[in-house]
Parts: structure tokens; sequence; C-alpha cells
């Protein structure tokens, strides 16, 4: 009998159009098994009839996330070809219209026809977007950066073509036209526009590498054979053979076998965890050492992994979007320089000398012209596009310009620790031996190494690379077996060598209680402590810690002389956290805290009103960098991390992120201060263009006078920005020498 089919209802965030909707719909009818599909653009729910016997729920869910990303792909390459096309054609118009001050402009690009020409595409094909959204904006009764730009670059362009059309209409100003307005304008707002859809079409990479730690198969043991199967067909009850290197395909609990397990993606810790007989053991996590058989608890969406992916896709989705400056008082500027524009031609028309209807129309001209907003399209793009480049230079890469307009107004910084503050690898801080012992602490560091060779534990990895550093010679070892859960038993020269817990001296008959104040003392710091004995007799303790970054406390307390307040973060143990938050001169510290409590954490601070900042570098770390307000990652830290936050620090220097932060502190200063400029002018120069001197003065701002203000203005503006160029921070990381 034929497998019966199922429906699905499910959410389908991000749709904006009929065009989404179809796209999303061929995604879903191309999978084999889908028998139909509808997507309500409304509800934002797609109903889908399946068969389960050839497709799943996953399948479905892979399609639309590709047809997603492929809806960004395209949005971002037609953004970027209006650039291009736009840059092409606004440099000779930018050429021509400025012949008045470069004698050697070639003629043909004097020529108001050849301006006409190349002006008309990008006015109306690469801005059609603006002008699409002043529509969108009139019909709603609101304004906008769009309504700035259609309404300014449309009176430049008629006005223009007015001129060029019946030059005879204009005697005073028929060599006089604002063709360059336009297309630069609208050119610059683009480019601005891609760049935001390259942010955009970033986020998904954080997802798409999170999905891609789960094997894609797993060894499951049935009916006394080991066969391969895809992850999503493992059950919960399942039993799975996992064997050295390979990772967990599902959350689960030991059955058989004993192992070592690398779970630092999801708790940070840089020690790897021993797991035995009912011990836990989580999807995407590596085996290091032996092979052992777990039964399947959690499968498909309810993996750690799983909810760790939707965490980081929830904290992405509900970021608000930054309401910008200039769109705030573009809301109140635009209708009033409408009004006064009307109101200025009205009264020319009606009170003006004759010819009025002239006047009226230059004068409303000007008042449209002084008020384009070419200073302020480049008020915040080029202060962007100055200090991310500066920014490159120094090794802090910002993904988009709202991480710096949100950098600027964090008040509290959460440090993770490991791999953050901590150097993230784990190294020899002691070597201590018994009293009245024969031998010094170097023999000490060369038998533990010996034994610690055929070892893959990073405890034994510190203390061979320890002893290398020093250049010690290895005794001779001959056998060598790894104790699950407490150490090495090996066999030198003199005798067996014992290397572990207290636990392995004790099963073994090993007095070690002469060492034990020193080991606790040694543990309190939050150090791990392994003892060494050789014939049956203690020779003394090696302690070995993730100790921190050199820079960590100066960076700590710069942060506090900014007014920041900081805390850490971490799954470690509350003993050794607060062990290193006491080095660090961090007060506030979480501990012992597992991936969606770190978001959680952050949530809670977010609730008392805070912008929070969270610096880390693992892939546990990637739902909190997600969710803060701004995420700061260690380039020397996953990809996943890199990708989920909005800032990350090439190099892996801590002190980058007081760099970051006065980064954006100067660059937010310099936008507003080119946004007071920019609107500053329109304020002084909008009544003069309407004519509010001609009854004293007789003076009247004629539209080639507000070009000029207009020019004088976008330069002002950029050499502002251009300021950002030889900034440096007074953090090492950030540059030499004070900040500019």
């Amino acid at each position: 009998m034929p497998e019966p089919m199922e429906d699905l209802v499910a959410p389908v965030r991000g749709l904006h159009c009929a065009a989404c909707v179809g796209k999303v719909e061929r995604a879903l009818t191309s999978v084999p098994g889908v028998d139909r599909a509808s997507v309500n653009l409304a509800t934002e729910r797609a109903s889908v009839s399946f068969d389960p016997a050839l497709t799943s729920v996953d399948a479905l869910r892979t399609a639309v996330a590709d047809a997603e990303q492929a809806a960004r792909e395209a949005d971002q390459r037609r953004q970027r070809t209006r650039l291009v096309v736009g840059a092409l054609l606004s440099a000779p118009v930018l050429l021509g219209g400025m012949a008045h001050l470069l004698p050697w402009v070639p003629a043909v690009l004097q020529d108001p026809w050849v301006l006409l020409v190349l002006t008309t595409p990008v006015q109306f094909w690469v801005g059609w977007q603006f002008h699409r959204g002043f529509l969108h904006d009139l019909r709603y009764r609101n304004a906008s950066m769009s309504t700035l730009v259609s309404v300014g670059t449309n009176a430049a362009y008629f006005f223009s073509v007015a001129v060029t059309l019946w030059p005879h209409a204009f005697p005073q100003h028929g060599a006089m036209r604002y063709y360059d307005v336009s297309a630069v304008v609208i050119t610059l707002v683009v480019l601005g526009r891609w760049l935001e859809a390259r942010a955009r079409g970033r986020t998904s990479e954080a997802i798409r590498r999170l999905v891609s730690l789960a094997p894609r198969t797993a060894r499951v043991v049935r009916d006394g054979v080991e066969v391969d199967v895809p992850t999503a067909d493992v059950q919960v009850g399942d039993f799975v053979r996992i064997r050295p290197g390979e990772r967990v395909p599902v959350d689960g609990v030991v059955s058989e076998g004993a192992s070592t397990i690398d779970e630092s993606m999801l708790t940070g810790e840089s020690v790897p965890v021993d797991k035995r007989l009912d011990s836990k053991v989580f999807a995407g996590t590596v085996n290091r050492t032996g092979s052992f058989i777990f039964r399947a608890a959690r499968v498909g969406s309810e993996t750690t992994l799983a909810r760790i992916v939707k965490l980081v896709a929830d904290a992405q989705g509900s970021r608000a979007p930054i309401q910008r400056l200039a769109d705030r008082v573009a809301a109140i500027f635009v209708p009033i320089v409408l009004a006064i524009a009307g109101l200025t031609f009205l009264g020319w028309w009606i009170f003006g000398p004759a010819p009025s209807a002239l006047y009226a129309l230059t004068s409303a001209v000007a008042v449209l012209v002084i008020a384009c907003p070419c200073a302020m399209g480049l008020a915040t793009p080029t202060a962007i596009m100055v200090a991310t480049g500066r920014g490159a230079e120094l090794g802090i890469l910002v993904k988009n310009a709202r991480a710096l307009e949100l950098l600027d107004r964090v008040n509290t910084v959460v440090f993770d620790k490991t791999g953050t503050l901590t150097i993230g690898r784990l190294v020899v801080t002691d070597v201590i031996a018994a009293d009245g012992g024969e031998i010094g602490d170097g023999e000490i560091l060369a038998l533990a190494a010996a034994a610690e060779q055929g070892s893959e534990h990073p405890l034994g990895e510190a203390i061979v690379a320890r002893a290398k550093e020093r250049g010690l010679a290895l005794p001779p070892i001959g056998e060598f077996t790894t104790v699950p859960g407490q150490g090495i038993d090996a066999m030198a020269t003199d005798g067996r060598v014992l290397l572990g817990n207290r636990a392995l001296m004790d099963a073994r008959g090993v007095d070690v209680e002469a060492l034990a104040p020193r080991a606790r003392r040694l543990a309190a710091d939050g150090k791990t402590v392994v003892y060494l004995a050789l014939g049956g007799r203690a020779l003394g303790v090696i302690a070995v810690a993730d100790v921190l970054k050199p820079e960590a406390a100066e960076v700590v307390a710069a942060l506090t002389q900014r007014g920041l307040d900081v805390a850490m973060l971490t799954g470690d143990a509350r003993l050794t956290a607060e062990a290193i938050a006491v080095g660090a001169g961090v007060t506030r510290v979480l501990a012992e805290v597992l991936p969606e409590d770190k978001t959680r954490e952050i949530a809670k601070l977010q609730g008392e009103g805070r912008r929070v900042a969270m610096v880390g570098d693992g892939i546990n770390d990637a739902p909190a960098l997600a969710r803060a307000d701004v995420g700061i990652a260690m380039g020397s830290g996953t990809d996943v991390a890199i990708e989920a936050a909005d800032v990350t620090l090439v190099r892996g220097d801590l002190r980058g992120v007081v760099a970051a932060v006065d980064l954006s502190r100067r660059t937010i200063r310099i936008i507003k201060e080119n946004l007071v400029w920019a609107f500053g002018y329109n304020v002084v120069l909008i009544p003069v263009a309407a004519g509010a001197l001609y009854p004293i003065w007789g003076v009247l701002l004629s539209p080639i006078l507000a070009g000029a203000a207009m020019a004088f203005s976008s330069v002002s503006v950029v050499m502002n920005s251009l300021r950002l160029k030889k900034w440096r921070s007074e953090a090492g990381a950030g540059g030499r020498g004070p900040s500019s």
C-alpha cells in the first residue's frame, strides 16, 4: 500500500512580495515527494502535502533555506549591477557638471543632450528603488531617506530637462543644469544599499556552519550488525558506534566503552571530558581517543546542537533595525521643505515681480536643490567607509554600519573566558617536588612528559610541550595504558610510573597526603593538578591551566575607564572562573553557564536596560554573540563565532575590543557632525533660497548658488569624514599613540 500523504503547515519568515512567494513555492515543489505547496504572504505560512517515504521535514526546511539564500544573492547582484551602471554613467556627468571649474573637460561632456542621455538611466533605473520608496511613503503619509533622494534628484533632473528643452525660457539660467546632482546622489546612496545587502547576506553563514557540524551519517548497531544510515534516520533508542576522530551525530548516553570527547564547541572547556558508562554525549562534539557505543536520546531538532542553531537564528531575527538619525530628521525635514517650496512658488507667482512665473519656478527649484540630500547622503556612508577601512588596517573588521552605531551606545561588555580572556590552551604553570625528594622539578617534568608522549589528552600535550621548551631529555617508557577518568599507567626503567588525579593514586596505594595541601592551593587558583609517582612513591605534582592573555587585565581596566561595566560569562567551573576573573580584574562572574543560558544572561542584562557587547571565540558563544547588541569575535576563534558576530578582531588581541569601542565613538561623533552640517546649511539657506532676503537687500539665491552651496556642503562632509583615516586608538591593538 502506498504511504499516505502528510500535510504540514509551517511559518516562513522574510517574505516581502509575490516574487518571494513564488520562489518559496517553486523550491518546495521541486523536492521529490512533494505533491503540492502553497504559501500565504499575509500569514507568512506554507502549506505542504508530501510523501514521508520520499522526503522529510528537514529536506523541506533545507529547500526553503536554499531559496532564501538564492533570493539574497540575487538582491546583492541587482544592487551591485545598479551600482556599477550608476558609477560608470555618473563619472562623465560629474565632469560635465564641473566644466565651469575644469576647462579641460571635453566639449562632448558639456553638451546638455549628452548629459541628459547619460543621466536618465541613473535617475529612473538605478534610482527606481528610491522613487518607489517615495511613492510608498506618500501612500502612508510618511517620510524617509527615499523621499529626500527622490524629491531632491527629481527636482534637479526635471529642472535640468526644462532648461535643456526650452533654454529660451530661462535666459539667465540656460547654461546651468543639475544632472550631476541627480546622478551622483543616486549612485552614492545605491552604494550604501549594496553594502547593507552584502551584510544581510552573510547572516545565514553562521547557521549553515553550525548545521555542518553534525555528521551526515551515523553508524547504527541493529540486530548485532553495524550499518551506516543518514543522521536524519537515527531514532531515539538506537545504538550508535563512535570511533576515534569521529563527530557524535545525535545526543545520547554511553552504554558501552569509554573515551575522551572534545566538547569545547558546546561548553568552551579547553579540557576534553572523560566519558564512561551512563555519561551523556552531544551532537557535533568530537571523539578524541577510544571507541564507544551510546544510546540515542535526542535526535533531529531536539539535540543540543539543533537548539543552538535555533538560538542563533532567533537572536539574529529578533534584532530590530536601528532607525538612522537621518531618517528621523527626514521625517520632519521633508514635509517642511515641500511646504516651503510650495509656498515659495505661490508667493512669487502671486506677489513677485514680472516675470512672476519664472521667479516662482526658479525660487522653488532653488529651495528643492538646496534641500537635496547630497551632503546628507554622504554624511553617513563616507564616514562608515573611511572608518571600516581604517579599522581593517588595524585588524578590526566591522560587518555593517549598524554595528558601529550600536557599539557607540554599549555600556556593558561581557567576555567569554576560554580563548578570549585566556590563551585558549593548557600550559604548565607549576612543577613541585615532594619534600625530601631526590629529584628536582626538571626530572619530574621529563618523566611526566615521557609517560605522556603517547597521549592525545591536552593535559599531556601541555606537559610534553613544556618539557620540549626546556630541552629536557625524556627517559624511555616501555608500556603505556590510559586509565579512563584517572590518568596514565606506564612502565619506566626504574619502575611503574603513575600520572593522574588523586583517585588514581588512592586506587594504586600511593601515599600523596604530604603533597595534598599544595595540590589544594593550586586547585583553588583554578588549576588542574596531576600527581606523579614512580615505583609506588609520590615524586611531586604538576599544575596545568589555561592562563590569562597578557593584555587581559589592561583591557578590562581600559574599558572600565571608559565608563563600561565588564562581566565574564563561561561554561567553566566556578572555582576556575573566579580565579581567572580575579587576575583580569573582573568583578562580575557568571560561571557554569550552558550555551542557552549564556543567551538568557545576555537577554537578562538587556532587560535591565543595558546595551551589551559580547566578546567570544567559540561555537558555544555564537548564540550569545548573535543575541547581544554587538557581537565581537576573536579572529583566532571559530568561523561560526566570526560569522555570528558583528565585529571581528583579526589579530585575536583583546586590545582590539578597546580599539573597536574607540573607533565606534569617534565615527559616530563624525557622523553627527556631518549631519549637523548637512542639515544646518539647509536651515540657514532654505529661507534665503525662498527669497527671505529679497525684500530687504534684493538678494535672491538662484539655483546656481544653491548648487554651489550644496557642493560646498558635500565637500565639507567628505573632508570631515576623511579625518578618520588618520585615527589611532589609545589601545595598543588599534594603533600607536593617542587617538585623534
